[in-house]
């Protein structure tokens, strides 16, 4: 089933429920508040025929002018009907032709039966409890209420049990009460389904929105989109699955250019190699030793750009082994600048060292991947930096951080350039471009090596109006 279906079926299971529930709730209510009402008003009643009797008593000082009259004895219980009905002529008859003092008639027909009016349930009883009007067969059943005349009991009011609803105005009451909550609480789960079934159609339609875009995800199209209408957690998961879309289109789009990077980084020194291949094979070019000298700085240049490769994989699946201890790294620093101590010297670029760690400090880092990052740091300054240009290394402690600034002077890199400097292949021409032997990887490898070690790398304008690249390291102690 689908999940409109689903949702439709639960709405409209829970509706009814409640529905039916409220149904036999108010019912049984009802019933039990009618019966209340209905025995209240059966206990006025015996109070009202059992003032009438005692009235009677004392009028005629006994019950022998009642017992010779039964007429006078249905008209009597008739009389104290609220209503003033009077008896039915199906009583009178069948009580006339049984015996005197015989009560209630007998009513063989079970539709008579069903509902017992309260005045063919009432007996009469002397002070003796001797049957005046009754059956003597029902006298065990009969709840007894005494009839006092001058504070003595004169007689005894018998009440068959039975159901306090008898009257034809009460049934009738009840029945249509009856049918009439049947009728609203069916209308009311159809109204439900009516319901069930807009609230499915609603809530299902952005699922289904969703199902359908994750579909056309799959297959490949990245520009797929969810409209937000809501700012409910189904519009937070269209947000977020548009941010997955633009995610994978973005990484989609990163793989093709990696792909047509790497390809173009390759071709361009297996084109040169091939081209003077070619040229000694066809005695264009002398097979000497500049031609291999020249042979192999374009087979080193390719090595070197397959290692970088090599090393910026490792480095994106984590997979560089780190070798990690407590150090620090200050010394290193200064190891790795003195190696190219004469570089510098060499272009006429003016190198300051500025210290403003008063004691040393440790981090946990691996000494070789941290070379690693110095080397390719000063390696980028290096080629990056006009000659009799300046550089700028400045080592301090910011709370638990140690920072490690490496500013240089011109040429500078636009703003819009520095925040893909780390981007893989990512040049800023014409101050960094291929032909100064840089693949575009040195600093996206600089990048994950800072990350594994928790740090920072950053880069933005040098105030000696070059790049500042700027490195931050947790200290441990």
């Amino acid at each position: 089933m689908s999940i409109r279906v689903k949702l439709f079926l639960t709405f409209l299971l829970i509706t009814s429920l409640v529905v039916m529930g409220m149904h036999f709730f108010t019912r049984w209510s009802l019933e039990r508040g009618f019966t209340e009402f209905v025995e209240k008003r059966q206990q006025e009643r015996l109070d009202k025929i059992s003032n009438v009797l005692e009235e009677y008593y004392a009028s005629h000082h006994g019950w022998d002018s009642l017992t010779k009259n039964k007429q006078g004895w249905i008209a009597l219980l008739w009389q104290t009907d609220p209503h003033q009905h009077r008896p039915p002529k199906r009583i009178m008859q069948r009580a006339l032709q049984e015996p005197e003092n015989r009560w209630p008639p007998t009513l063989p027909e079970e539709s008579e039966k069903r509902w017992i009016s309260f005045g063919l349930r009432v007996m009469l009883l002397d002070a003796d409890k001797s049957i005046l009007f009754g059956q003597e067969e029902l006298r065990t059943q009969l709840d007894l209420y005494p009839i006092r005349h001058e504070y003595q009991i004169v007689g005894y009011l018998g009440l068959l049990p039975g159901s306090p609803i008898n009257q034809a105005g009460d049934i009738y009451f009840m029945e249509q009460q009856t049918n009439f909550f049947f009728w609203i609480a069916a209308v009311m789960i159809l109204l439900s389904a009516l319901v069930a079934w807009f609230l499915a159609y609603l809530l299902g339609r952005p699922l289904k929105q969703i199902a359908a875009a994750a579909k056309r995800l799959a297959t490949g199209d990245y520009k797929t989109r969810l409209p937000v209408a809501t700012r409910d957690e189904t519009g937070q998961l269209a947000l977020n699955f548009n941010d997955m879309a633009a995610a994978l289109d973005q990484a989609e789009q990163s793989r093709r250019r990696w792909v047509a990077d790497i390809s173009h980084e390759l071709r361009t020194p297996l084109a040169i190699l091939r081209g003077e291949l070619e040229a000694i094979l066809d005695g264009v070019h002398p097979l000497n030793r500049d031609t291999i000298e020249s042979l192999s700085g374009d087979v080193m240049r390719l090595n070197r750009l397959t290692e970088d490769l090599y090393q910026l994989a490792l480095s994106d699946q984590g997979a560089l082994s780190y070798h990690k201890k407590l150090l620090n790294p200050v010394p290193l620093l200064r190891d790795d600048l003195a190696t190219f101590a004469a570089d510098f010297k060499r272009k006429a670029i003016d190198v300051k060292w500025v210290n403003q760690l008063f004691k040393p400090v440790s981090i946990n880092a691996d000494p070789d991947r941290l070379s690693q990052l110095f080397r390719n740091l000063l390696a980028n300054s290096l080629r990056h930096t006009d000659s009799q240009g300046q550089l700028e290394i400045t080592v301090q402690r910011l709370e638990n951080k140690l920072i490690i600034a490496l500013a240089d002077s011109s040429p500078g890199v636009a703003e819009q350039d520095i925040a893909h400097l780390f981007d893989r292949f990512y040049r800023v021409d014409p101050s960094r471009n291929r032909h100064l032997g840089g693949a575009g990887l040195g600093l996206a490898i600089c990048h994950n090596i800072v990350q594994a070690h928790a740090g920072i790398l950053a880069a933005s304008p040098s105030p000696l109006g070059g790049l500042l690249i700027r490195i931050e390291l947790p200290i441990t102690t």
